[in-house]
């Protein structure tokens, strides 16, 4: 399957989701630091329309300060019902947006740990496809996109996922199973319980005191992405090998 499909797929799912909460679950705290699942969801519908021109804005604006920029960006959806929220993430589902260089590969990612934002604090179970666990870890393993703020997190760390056998990087081993494996790669520390490993305490505190990065760091690791993007087989491509 390709990956813009999954990111279709992924998309109405989570408009079902949402649709199927109550007021007190989308008001419950998600994942992700001072958003709801309401917010998150609104989030997801901000760069289907006019996206690029949106992160270009951002980058111009606010020195590539993506985190500011989706504070913004959010704010202004979240103020709109979840019913709206929904309809335009149906609506606009088969959005063709993606990132500078970087293809489809970080759309399904964030859709992807969005999900995990809200179903976590809920308390909803899902067995996570594979194939779209592994564009997942393969994008922040190798070159993430500007937007995830990756920094030195995986540096000179080496991931590996048992149940799957994927693996990434050398040096002091953090290991688990994929879904908590990406979710710690990610700046998530509910998946740090379920792993182990020689390196797992590095990782802790990378999540925990990330260093700061100024606009120049910023810019720097845009300019790199858009200089040396990730190879063609990261980017846009057939997930783990489908068709």
């Amino acid at each position: 399957m390709k990956v813009h499909d999954m990111i279709v797929g992924e998309r109405l799912r989570m408009a079902d989701l949402l649709d199927g909460l109550d007021a007190r679950q989308l008001a419950t705290p998600s994942l992700s630091e001072g958003w709801t699942v309401h917010d998150v969801g609104a989030h997801l519908i901000t760069y289907l329309r006019f996206g690029r021109l949106k992160l270009y804005w951002g980058i111009g604006t606010m020195a590539a300060d993506f985190d500011r920029l989706n504070r913004v960006l959010t704010a202004h959806a979240a103020r709109m019902p979840t019913s709206d929220v929904t309809d335009r993430m149906r609506r606009w589902a088969k959005s063709k947006v993606s990132i500078p260089r970087s293809g489809y590969d970080p759309v399904l990612a964030d859709i992807l740990l969005h999900d995990y934002d809200v179903r976590v604090p809920l308390g909803i179970e899902r067995a996570m496809p594979e194939d779209r666990l592994w564009v997942a870890f393969q994008h922040l393993a190798a070159k993430p996109s500007p937007g995830y703020a990756m920094g030195g997190r995986l540096a000179n760390l080496r991931l590996e996922a048992v149940d799957t056998g994927w693996s990434h990087g050398t040096g002091p081993v953090v290991r688990g199973a994929a879904e908590p494996l990406v979710l710690a790669m990610s700046g998530r520390a509910a998946g740090f319980a379920e792993l182990d490993g020689d390196g797992l305490s590095v990782l802790r505190q990378r999540v925990a005191a990330p260093p700061p990065r100024g606009p120049a760091q910023r810019l720097k690791t845009v300019i790199n992405v858009l200089v040396d993007p990730p190879p063609p087989d990261r980017r846009s491509r057939s997930a783990a090998g489908g068709s």
